[in-house]
Order: C-alpha cells, then sequence, then structure tokens
C-alpha cells in the first residue's frame, strides 16, 4: 500500500519548515529516501527534519563521510543522514553496520540501494529546469546558494505506518 502526497516549497525557509514538520512524525526505525538534483534541496529538508527530530547539528551534507549520526537532544531517536552517492550497491551500505532499526535514518541517492521495509518513505524534489546551473557546483546541496525558485515535492509513503498519510 502507497500513499501519495504533493507539496510546493516556495523558497528554502518553506523547504526547512516542510522538513521540521516531517521531522515531528518520524521515529525509531523511520527509513526516508530523497532523491533530487544537485541543488534541489534534500540536504535543506534534512536540516529541517533533524530541528524536528530535536538532533544536535549542524546537519550538513554527509558527501565526503558517506553517514553522519546526529545524537538527539531530546531523548528521541538519533538522526543518520546518509550520502548514497558513491555506494555501488546496497551491499557497501550494509557494510556500513547502520542501526536502521533505532535510529531514523535518512538516505539522499538512496533510491535502489536501501533494501524495502515494511514501511518507507520516498521523497523526489523537483526544481525547475534551468534552475540554477551554478548549483550543481554546490557540494553542500543547500537550495540558500542556489536561485530562489519552487520546489515541488513528492512524497509517497509505503507500508503500513505511512497507509494514513506521512503529512496530510
Amino acid at each position: 500500500m502507497s500513499v501519495v502526497e504533493r507539496y510546493s516549497a516556495a523558497d528554502p525557509d518553506a523547504m526547512h519548515e516542510l522538513g521540521v514538520a516531517f521531522g515531528r512524525r518520524l521515529g525509531a526505525g523511520d527509513l526516508v529516501i530523497l532523491t533530487g538534483e544537485l541543488g534541489a534541496g534534500k540536504t535543506t529538508f534534512t536540516r529541517g527534519l533533524g530541528e524536528g527530530l530535536g538532533v544536535r547539528g549542524p546537519v550538513q551534507s554527509p558527501t565526503f563521510v558517506i553517514a553522519r549520526t546526529h545524537p538527539s537532544l531530546v531523548g528521541g531517536a538519533p538522526l543518520i543522514h546518509v550520502d548514497a552517492y558513491r555506494l555501488a550497491d546496497s551491499s557497501e551500505l550494509e557494510d556500513l553496520d547502520l542501526d536502521f532499526d533505532g535510529a531514523v535514518v535518512v538516505a539522499e541517492w538512496g533510491a535502489g540501494l536501501v533494501d524495502a521495509r515494511d514501511s518507507w518513505v520516498e521523497i523526489v524534489i523537483d526544481r525547475p529546469i534551468g534552475a540554477g546551473d551554478a548549483a550543481a557546483d554546490d557540494a553542500d546541496d543547500d537550495v540558500a546558494e542556489a536561485p530562489i525558485e519552487p520546489r515541488a515535492l513528492t512524497v509517497t509513503g509505503h507500508g503500513p505506518r505511512w497507509q494514513n498519510g506521512v503529512l496530510a
């Protein structure tokens, strides 16, 4: 069973606030797969998600370390932020020995690499064509550096955990 929701973020602040709202809904064992081009806003969304979870920051792109753990400051689940871009397959992700059951795991570029679980959320962030060629050079994938243009988010909740919706 899958539930699809659509949202738009007019600017980086709106993207961040969507992340905050989503982060408040997450708990240990939740998996989020983020997909979008460089500069789409994956890391900005994840910063908001971390704020909503109440984890220690700053939440930055884990591009050079592959996975970064942010412990909770409020007694909740930690956030494990994964950049799966450089991983060849799911076996390399397994080698990282991530705590999928005891943490909230957000995997950027994780589509097709992270084995599906009973329930997970996939978020695809689209930005307008031609939006911010300069953003393609942004290693931090931060929409604050890209031109301020709206983003469209397609949020798909898979499995029983999300049968009543993700943010709706």
